[in-house]
């Protein structure tokens, strides 16, 4: 039996500011530094040791990652990065505050960008100097597969190969995989590890630093799935669903 274990990085400034992050490079917050420390110690107190860990090229999926594998004393285990498992690109909304938004362009407007499953949000500009074909980290990308903007079937479609080319080779290898990415990464694997419709996934709200462990069978098959805090999990995904806009 595989293990995987997801872990959406912990509180980042923006989060706490309740602004569209996106590929906005922004760090955890002090509370997201504790999150992951205490996601570390979770681990370490249900025994699930990672052997490997892969995370976005965002630093606080990167952070997230260290300051946990640093509470289980595992820093020394690889670690992979890929833009694949990035969080979605919100387009022109990054950095705009969430409540302002709605006020702006109507609730039930931003409600359609930030949580429909096909409708992206209103394209980055090119010449945007946030655009990321301006991001050293992407250099070497073809600019074609870089987005302006994303709706999250878009981060489904670019997340699935790194999915099956990366980390499940890890998992066919027993190793316990242990997945720092974001609400929106872990939304589109959650989508494929549990068979998510369209429409369900859509209502799915990932708490941040809380450990989601999978036990998946011999083909990848999810056998079970639980937090390992399922209260913590369950009060900070509502805190997730009742962020405005």
């Amino acid at each position: 039996m595989a293990t995987l274990v997801l872990l959406r990085h912990g509180q980042s400034t923006w989060n706490q500011e309740n602004r569209f992050t996106g590929w906005v490079d922004v760090d955890l917050s002090e509370q997201g530094c504790a999150e992951a420390v205490a996601a570390g110690e979770m681990l370490v107190e249900h025994d699930v040791m990672p052997d490997v860990v892969h995370t976005s090229v965002q630093k606080r999926a990167i952070r997230t990652a260290d300051l946990t594998l640093a509470a289980c004393d595992r820093l020394w285990i690889p670690a992979r990065r890929s833009w694949r498992l990035n969080e979605r690109h919100y387009g022109a909304l990054q950095g705009k505050n969430k409540r302002e938004t709605a006020e702006e362009f109507g609730l039930e407007k931003v409600k359609v960008w930030r949580r429909s499953y096909s409708t992206p949000p209103p394209p980055l500009d090119r010449d945007d100097p946030t655009h990321p074909r301006f991001d050293p980290r992407y250099a070497s990308l073809p600019e074609d597969v870089l987005p302006a903007s994303e709706c999250l079937a878009d981060v489904v479609d670019r997340m699935l190969p790194y999915w099956y080319d990366d980390i499940a080779p890890d998992l066919a290898a027993d190793r316990v995989v242990l997945v720092a990415g974001h609400g929106n990464s872990l939304r589109a694997l959650i989508k494929h590890l549990d068979q998510l419709s369209d429409e369900a996934v859509v209502e799915l709200d990932v708490p941040t630093g809380q450990p989601l462990l999978y036990e998946l069978g011999s083909r990848l098959e999810v056998e079970s799935r639980r937090y390992l805090d399922p209260v913590a999990a369950t009060e900070a995904a509502r805190a997730v669903a009742q962020q405005a806009g």
